[in-house]
């Protein structure tokens, strides 16, 4: 097990923008990654069932905070509690990588791959996007560039992704540009380009990652560090989320640091991100569905 992938589920997300739609029967708001609908699995179930696939059980890493404590306890029940990483508030998703980056090396896998999956994502096609996964993993053990996004090719130039230019059309390629949420009237022009949707779900080596990270916020990765020492759901971490900004993963990290990155193409396989209204209303609207899932830790990418 010593090469196999770790795979980290971001599930920390608060789902403001969503907030109205996601409701319990009470009509309490419910956090998106945990929020289940036509009585089937919640999205975070969604991304475990896709983690469980690239990665050994005993590999695979879920970010939470506290304040959604009853909602994971619930539907992370058979995720051993060490592999549950409990922040004590969302800090954006670069702090979620970081928490869960350095208790990966913390335990002695610095040099493995650790694939990044986020809790809000619909896949119509999982083994689709299982294969360009294993792409990307065998991708990532090489350095060539040693970050490997996963690339969704657009149905229409929609405004609030992040864009991947490629270098070269094929199914792997060089990132010549990076643009985080860019303005609605460059997105048309980028889409004709050949630009890519950032899926955000992305794979990369844990040391590799940890100094992309180092490089661009060194203060942020050595206060992790000296966590990592401490008791880390204690008051220590308490402090440290309490000075911390919110730090996001594309805009503060990727988005300076296009020389590393490399993207996989992944085909047309029923991908969502159901992060903001208008997309998750197209996706309650349409017929009923769920991923079609296999049994959990039924292989294991490039392991």
């Amino acid at each position: 097990m010593t090469g196999s992938p770790w795979a980290v589920v971001l599930a920390g997300g608060d789902g403001d923008r969503v907030a109205a739609m996601t409701r319990d029967a009470q009509g309490r708001v419910v956090p998106k990654q945990f929020w289940s609908f036509d009585d089937g699995p919640p999205m975070v179930r969604w991304a475990l069932a896709r983690a469980r696939r690239v990665a050994p059980a005993p590999r695979v890493l879920v970010a939470v905070t506290e304040p959604h404590r009853p909602h994971w306890q619930r539907h992370l029940a058979d995720v051993p509690r060490h592999n549950i990483l409990v922040q004590p508030e969302n800090r954006g998703t670069a702090v979620g990588v970081l928490r869960a980056l350095v208790e990966v090396q913390a335990r002695g896998c610095a040099a493995a791959p650790a694939v990044l999956l986020p809790a809000d994502h619909y896949v119509g096609n999982e083994f689709v996007l299982h294969h360009a996964l294993a792409e990307a993993v065998l991708s990532a053990r090489h350095d060539h560039p040693p970050v490997v996004l996963l690339g969704v090719s657009p149905r229409s130039a929609e405004a609030g992704y992040g864009w991947i230019l490629p270098e070269a059309s094929g199914p792997i390629a060089r990132v010549s540009r990076f643009v985080e949420k860019p303005p609605a009237e460059s997105v048309a022009e980028m889409v004709r380009g050949g630009a890519l949707i950032n899926s955000f779900i992305l794979v990369a080596r844990v040391q590799v990652l940890l100094g992309i990270i180092g490089r661009l916020l060194p203060d942020v990765l050595s206060a992790f560090r000296r966590l990592a020492s401490s008791a880390p759901d204690g008051a220590a971490c308490r402090r440290l989320y309490e000075r911390l900004p919110s730090i996001d993963l594309s805009r503060d990290v990727l988005e300076r640091a296009v020389k590393s990155l490399s993207v996989v193409r992944v085909p047309p396989c029923g991908w969502s991100d159901l992060g903001t209204p208008e997309r998750l209303r197209q996706f309650l609207d349409g017929p009923p569905r769920h991923p079609r899932l296999t049994a959990a830790g039924a292989g294991t990418a490039a392991a």
